[in-house]
């Protein structure tokens, strides 16, 4: 990614943004870094308050940006660090809800801007259902503009009383420093099948945490019905959560033909490995795993929910959430399906190219900064 450094005008000092995470899932801490690189690329003096384990995943100091550890959100001594780190800053950018509402504690009393990233929303229910929606009211409200991955993030954002939110869909960023991209070739599609146990059956790839809103049991289901194909198809589960031996008990009483394989880091080499990718959620807002399927040109059956329609248009099979006989019929269409099959790859490809790059997303961002600080400074 190439960019040109603008510096600020002559004797002022350059923008400091602070970047803030909680306890940063995979795909918020990829945007902190791949944003906080773009950024310093362009003269932005940025800090990265983020706990210490995202930064030894993630090395936001490799990316020109400064790293100031911050507590995870349950510490009390968070918000301190924030207020500490947030002393000199011109824009404060925070990314999820948890890291919002500590940012908007950290600025209480400073007229500092603070942007939102509504990467994903929280999932519960009953009372901390309630006390979410609390604290999402709270964040929107506190925020100079909240920025939702989703349209239907920006409407929830709007819902609930932000005085500015807008769309601002977040790339598929690059391999990070430590990922395969400079390691050697992934090995052979049909050595990874082997090692899965599906050598002469098509294999099914399902990746994320196991809990309730993933659809897992619904997926199951699906799994139940199409059980009598010859060649059967073997199902593979790739990720940890609370809901993992209730799965596995389901799967060895009904003898279902999936595998909870646990949490990998080889998912580029499963997605080679595998004939279709099922995204069964009750709620996704821009899926990694639905983006990395169609980059991948691994046909996708997914849940038409949240952010999931407008991310891969017609490029994948959709059907609704909780209906396990659309989702097994649609998975046991494409196996006997080649054309269709064909042709989702070929849209996916065509779809994928419609996605902002990096440089599209940092460009997005730093001109919602350059409104907020203006007439500090200009890009």
């Amino acid at each position: 990614m190439s960019h040109v450094s603008t510096p600020a005008p002559q004797g002022q000092p350059p923008l400091h943004t602070v970047q803030v995470l909680g306890g940063g899932s995979a795909g918020s801490s990829a945007h902190v870094r791949s944003l906080a690189t773009g950024l310093a690329a362009r003269g932005v003096r940025v800090t990265v308050c983020a706990p210490a384990e995202a930064d030894e995943t993630y090395d936001f100091a490799g990316s020109g940006a400064r790293h100031v550890s911050v507590p995870r959100r349950s510490d009390p001594a968070s918000v301190a660090a924030l207020r500490a780190a947030c002393a000199d800053a011109d824009l404060v950018h925070a990314h999820g809800l948890h890291a919002g509402l500590r940012a908007a504690l950290a600025l209480t009393g400073r007229r500092v801007p603070l942007v939102v990233t509504w990467h994903t929303r929280a999932h519960a229910a009953g009372v901390r259902a309630h006390v979410l929606r609390v604290l999402e009211r709270r964040v929107a409200k506190a925020a100079s503009v909240v920025l939702g991955t989703s349209s239907d993030l920006v409407d929830r954002a709007r819902g609930l009383g932000a005085r500015d939110a807008r769309l601002a869909p977040v790339a598929l960023p690059a391999p990070r420093r430590g990922d395969d991209a400079d390691a050697e070739p992934a090995g052979p599609r049909h050595k990874v099948r082997a090692e899965l146990g599906a050598v002469d059956r098509p294999l099914l790839l399902a990746v994320g945490a196991l809990d309730a809103h993933r659809g897992y049991d619904i997926l199951l289901d699906a799994a139940r019905s199409w059980s009598g194909l010859v060649p059967l198809p073997l199902l593979v589960v790739a990720g940890e959560g609370p809901l993992r031996a209730a799965l596995q008990a389901r799967i060895d009483a009904e003898c279902l033909p999936a595998r909870l394989v646990g949490k990998r880091e080889d998912v580029p080499e499963l997605l080679a490995a595998a004939d279709l990718v099922v995204l069964p959620s009750q709620w996704e807002s821009r899926s990694l795993l639905a983006q990395e399927a169609l980059h991948a040109q691994v046909p996708l059956v997914a849940t038409a929910v949240g952010g999931i329609p407008e991310l891969v248009g017609d490029a994948a099979e959709l059907v609704p959430y909780g209906d396990a006989p659309a989702l097994a019929d649609a998975v046991v269409r494409l196996l006997s399906d080649d054309v269709r099959r064909q042709e989702l790859k070929d849209k996916g490809t065509a779809q994928a190219a419609t996605w902002p790059t990096e440089d599209e997303t940092v460009t997005q961002v730093l001109g919602v900064y350059d409104e907020l600080t203006q007439p500090l400074t200009s890009y």
